[in-house]
């Protein structure tokens, strides 16, 4: 029955994290609304709420901030690694779309691996190197749509897209012993508002002369539907972990970039070239063989790749 509402739980968020991509795509396309605008307004209602929630709780949600060696670690994940991940993935979905941005976001693992093999001073175990090589393949047909004569994306988006798979690694790994100390939630909450405020701080100008846009009630709406839903499907996403396997849930995610496609042909009339959608495909049958391969390294002992 756990596992159950395990699998339920990852479905369901990775379907409404796949949503929240289209989302932000609508969001960007109008033309009245920037990237950093909306990153700003995103990070710092929901980090606001999540710390609300959690103080209401009774949790004492400062404790964190007043040593300062956990102040410097949570500055570090609040700047790189939670507006760093979140500017990459938005900067990747305005510059080519949201179901590419969502791929994208699959490249993390390979980059996990590295840093790890190369702290540790160990080759990565053969599965791993077959399933980074698999994933790279995908990559391949989804930048190229299978031709040789030029990429399917600009460079612009290349960047955002190698970037998020980057930004999402740092984002995995950094943050490890904050959450073991304080908490997810409380890690998150005060990442997203650090975060938010760093944007606001690197651009006050332009949040003064946008911020007449949420006036146009179709905007904000839909703005604050994407923080809500985001925000749910993160916490069913750290919900499942409790009842099913790291292997099942890389399966199981797969449901987002598929939500991310479905949402994108039906409201934008988005098609992805045929063999950047079989590249997609095989993205996805690397990342579950690193997960897999990962798995089974943990169990003989082996350093897996997070």
């Amino acid at each position: 029955m756990e596992r159950a509402k395990g699998i339920f739980m990852i479905i369901t968020g990775a379907m409404l994290w796949g949503a929240t991509g289209p989302m932000m795509e609508w969001i960007l396309d109008t033309g009245k609304m920037s990237v950093s605008f909306m990153l700003i307004v995103r990070l710092v209602l929901a980090g606001l709420g999540l710390l609300l929630v959690l103080k209401i709780k009774g949790v004492h949600i400062t404790r964190p901030l007043r040593q300062k060696v956990w102040l410097r670690q949570m500055v570090i994940f609040g700047i790189i690694g939670m507006l760093g991940v979140q500017f990459s993935f938005a900067g990747s979905i305005h510059t080519s779309n949201a179901v590419i941005a969502t791929l994208f976001q699959f490249l993390a693992p390979i980059y996990i691996i590295l840093f790890v093999s190369i702290r540790q001073k160990e080759y990565p175990p053969a599965a791993q190197v077959i399933g980074m090589a698999v994933t790279m393949a995908g990559l391949y047909l989804l930048l190229t749509n299978g031709t040789l004569s030029g990429f399917a994306l600009t460079k612009e988006a290349l960047f955002f897209g190698l970037a998020v798979g980057f930004t999402f690694a740092f984002y995995t790994l950094y943050p490890v012993r904050l959450m073991n100390e304080w908490g997810v939630l409380l890690v998150v909450g005060w990442g997203m508002l650090i975060g938010g405020f760093t944007l606001l701080f690197l651009n006050i100008l332009t949040f003064r002369q946008e911020i007449d846009v949420l006036a146009e009630v179709k905007l904000s709406s839909m703005l604050l539907l994407v923080i809500i839903v985001g925000t749910v499907a993160f916490l069913l996403f750290l919900g499942s972990m409790k009842y099913i396997s790291p292997v099942e849930t890389s399966i199981l995610s797969s449901f987002e970039p598929l939500t991310a496609m479905i949402i994108s042909v039906i409201w934008f009339g988005s098609v992805l070239g045929l063999w950047q959608i079989v590249g997609g495909a095989i993205m996805l049958v690397g990342v579950t063989g690193l997960s897999i391969a990962g798995s089974k390294a943990k169990e003989e002992g082996i350093p897996p790749e997070s």
